[in-house]
């Protein structure tokens, strides 16, 4: 069956980007254990972000036309692929109901702590399923126009906080007190998994750019901007919060914007960053459940809005049976996903999948470098049989 084409401009996919790295990442914090010097360790881990980008883009220049899943196909054949598309079905359905849990445990801790997290999860969820039913590119659009908004309302928390006295900058000292170690740990051991390393879930959408020339550009710009503000934010938490207030804090930029009085007129500014957190984990999870559709449409050869609804029944279900409570969902995401899925799925399958490819191009060279001298041979045999006439 063809599947209808969908096209998503260039500045559509900046903003994808840039909401999607902020996503979960904003509502539960990263870089912790870097301590004072998450902000750094922020900054170190961009630069693996867009390393992570480029080796993306070693696939879309080769196969523009092409999402992870066709790649696939091209190097082991379709019934191998099937297998392997399953398995990242399975990982990115998985993500995107942390990511659903994440925004239900927000709302049920912090702004409707009346109302059932499973209210609120199949809430986000039945949205999810209708945005993918009209189209990645109803989302794209979605993201293009409320981004502005992000960038807003961070500049205002910001100068909030620095208008109300709210802020102690020498808690950022001392800068490296621990030397540089825990913060590479903390980039290449944490941060290159979450948020940056599930970039992967792009890997199925470059094929809908309009234009590929310029998206290592935009897709590098995007990752830049995502890192300035992820590092800004935890700067402005150990400033405002202190180190052990951010790590005790389950939310810590909501508790960040809740030290915000300015006169006794302006306070309580949490709609401000709920709108930020909302909007980040809205993208986030909905790019992972397009992930994995596009994942059943290739199995299926069924376009993946037929299969939006049931299963975003199926990830409101798994957001809520994912872990028992808050602190074993925290734990579960540091300890078991880093090194049982994302370390797999981010790193084995796309480096096996390059050597592929490499060798595919390799034999393909091989191959018409052989024919070429075969080619060679014939002619200069046919011109001496003919001097020899």
């Amino acid at each position: 069956m063809r599947m209808e084409k969908e096209n998503i401009s260039l500045s559509q996919l900046l903003t994808l980007l840039i909401n999607f790295l902020l996503g979960s990442s904003i509502v539960v914090g990263v870089g912790g254990t870097a301590k004072n010097d998450a902000w750094l360790a922020i900054l170190i881990g961009g630069l693996i972000g867009i390393t992570i980008i480029y080796l993306v883009h070693f696939f879309v220049f080769r196969f523009p036309d092409k999402n992870i899943f066709q790649v696939f196909e091209f190097c082991i054949g379709r019934k191998v692929t099937i297998v392997c598309t399953f398995m990242y079905i399975v990982y990115f359905l998985y993500i995107s109901s942390r990511v659903v849990r994440d925004f239900g445990e927000l709302m049920a801790t912090a702004i409707l702590p009346n109302t059932p997290i499973e209210m609120m999860s199949l809430t986000l969820c039945l949205l999810m399923a209708y945005i993918m039913y009209l189209g990645i590119e109803v989302l794209a659009r979605t993201s293009e126009v409320f981004t502005p908004y992000i960038f807003g309302f961070f500049l205002l928390l910001a100068i909030f906080l620095f208008a109300s006295g709210s802020v102690e900058v020498q808690q950022i000292q001392p800068i490296l007190g621990e030397g540089l170690k825990p913060v590479m740990k903390t980039a290449f051991t944490e941060l290159a998994f979450f948020p940056f390393g599930e970039i992967i879930a792009f890997s199925v959408i470059y094929a809908n750019l309009t234009n590929k020339k310029y998206s290592l550009r935009v897709s590098m710009a995007g990752v830049g901007i995502a890192t300035i503000l992820l590092s800004a934010s935890s700067f402005l938490m150990v400033i405002s919060l202190g180190v052990d207030s951010v790590s005790r804090s389950n939310f810590p930029l909501l508790s960040t914007a809740r030290v915000v009085s300015i006169g006794n007129f302006i306070e309580r500014i949490d709609a401000l960053v709920v709108f930020m957190i909302m909007l980040g984990v809205f993208i986030k999870g909905s790019m992972f459940f397009y992930a994995g559709l596009k994942g059943l449409e290739y199995i299926f050869n069924q376009p993946y809005r037929y299969f939006a609804l049931p299963v975003s029944m199926i990830i409101s279900l798994f957001s809520i049976l994912v872990s028992v409570d808050f602190a074993d969902h925290i734990q579960e995401g540091i300890k078991m996903v880093p090194y049982y899925l994302h370390f797999p799925f981010q790193v084995v399958l796309p480096l096996i999948l390059f050597l592929l490819v490499k060798w595919k191009q390799h034999r393909s060279k091989s191959k018409s470098k052989g024919d070429q001298d075969g080619s060679r041979q014939i002619k200069s045999s046919f011109i001496k049989e003919t001097n020899k006439n």
